[in-house]
């Protein structure tokens, strides 16, 4: 077996085993059951993994279709990139998606602006347009109202006002909605029917609703213009290296403030006993440190970038102070940190620095507009 064919079944394998993991995800979100064997609950079968398909396939499509939309373009660039590399994640407690998403690796240096914006432009744009196809689908698409007593059988004692009673008394973070973005608001309000729409916490039961929403968060996550991220390149590509240089760190911090914001609040330190304050301390100190390694890369000088962390931490502490019912989303400071500490705040520079044409511009610009209708401020709202 020569190593092409090796390299071949790799790819294959990786996708394959991709689809069984976003298989049995999806069937877990959609069901409210795990596969895994537990005391007191209901596990799920065969017919429940097939039925999962309804989310992996529409999901690993505009994955695909993403991926795909990189690699053909950097051919056509006479780049050389690697097929997709699909992984697999499937973490059976009901809380995962089955994948960590897919990359492909290029394999040779990129001297130009505008060949960075080809490739890194064509991705995003290819899913964001297959997403649509699918959130119009789920929205048009939407099962009987009903169709949650399958999901919920428990219910059906309550009818169709199941709202007005069963998320009473449920524990902290028992339920889990999808936050709004424009573009998901649209759907919901213009193109599904009023009276077909499910009720936020059980939009993740939704298969199509859910891949297509899914598909808008990665989307609009690939398009932050920072670093080499998809909108990194992009914005790059749009504005040049001189202007890239102040606009991505400032970009960064507003991003970083934003996922931290009320994380820790000055009330906060209000507790009643001197050992309940040190341990409050101390954790608001490994925040700060945390918040230090995240922006270690934003400056070749460590004092420079420790200033910057402290900033941003006491920043968030006086906006707290001021309006203490302001909260970002500390799901993204996840993300900031791969963003700052591993896959950096920076773009590559290129040899090549020419303007880009109108086409291009039209459409960088309109990439940004994705990112900003895709975005959502709070993805995923734990209640």
């Amino acid at each position: 077996m020569n190593q092409q064919t090796k390299t071949y079944l790799l790819h294959g394998g990786l996708f394959l085993l991709t689809l069984v993991t976003t298989t049995m995800a999806g069937a877990e979100w959609m069901f409210g059951r795990l596969f895994i064997p537990i005391e007191g609950m209901q596990t799920l079968g065969w017919d429940e993994f097939l039925a999962g398909l309804n989310f992996s396939i529409p999901f690993l499509a505009i994955l695909t279709v993403h991926e795909f939309g990189h690699y053909i373009v950097a051919r056509l660039n006479k780049v050389r990139v690697t097929l997709p590399y699909y992984i697999p994640l499937w973490l059976g407690i009901g809380e995962s998606i089955g994948t960590l998403g897919a990359f492909i690796r290029i394999q040779d240096y990129i001297n130009s602006r505008r060949k960075y914006f080809d490739i890194g432009i064509a991705g995003p744009l290819a899913g964001f347009v297959l997403a649509l196809v699918v959130l119009w689908y789920g929205f048009t698409h939407l099962p009987p109202v009903d169709y949650i007593f399958t999901i919920h059988p428990e219910y059906k004692k309550w009818g169709l006002d199941y709202a007005k009673y069963a998320y009473q008394k449920l524990p902290e973070g028992g339920v889990i909605a999808l936050g709004d973005n424009l573009l998901f608001s649209f759907f919901k309000q213009y193109v599904a029917d009023p009276a077909l729409l499910p009720h936020p916490y059980e939009m993740v039961h939704y298969p199509y609703l859910l891949a297509g929403y899914l598909a808008l968060f990665f989307t609009s996550l690939n398009l932050i213009p920072i670093g080499q991220l998809d909108g990194g390149h992009i914005l790059y590509a749009l504005i040049g290296k001189e202007r890239f240089r102040w606009v991505a760190p400032a970009l960064f911090i507003v991003f970083a403030f934003y996922a931290g914001l009320g994380v820790y609040k000055p009330a906060d330190f209000a507790v009643p006993t001197d050992e309940a304050f040190l341990s409050e301390l101390a954790s608001f100190g490994l925040y700060a440190f945390f918040m230090y390694l995240a922006f270690t890369r934003i400056s070749e000088q460590r004092m420079t970038a420790l200033m910057i962390a402290l900033s941003v931490v006491a920043l968030q502490l006086l906006v707290s102070t001021i309006q203490p019912d302001w909260n970002g989303y500390p799901g993204f400071l996840v993300f900031v940190f791969v963003l700052g500490r591993i896959l950096g705040v920076y773009h590559p520079d290129t040899e090549l620095q020419e303007p880009l044409d109108l086409k291009r511009t039209v459409l960088g610009w309109l990439a940004l507009v994705v990112f900003i209708i895709s975005f959502s401020p709070r993805p995923f709202i734990l209640t």
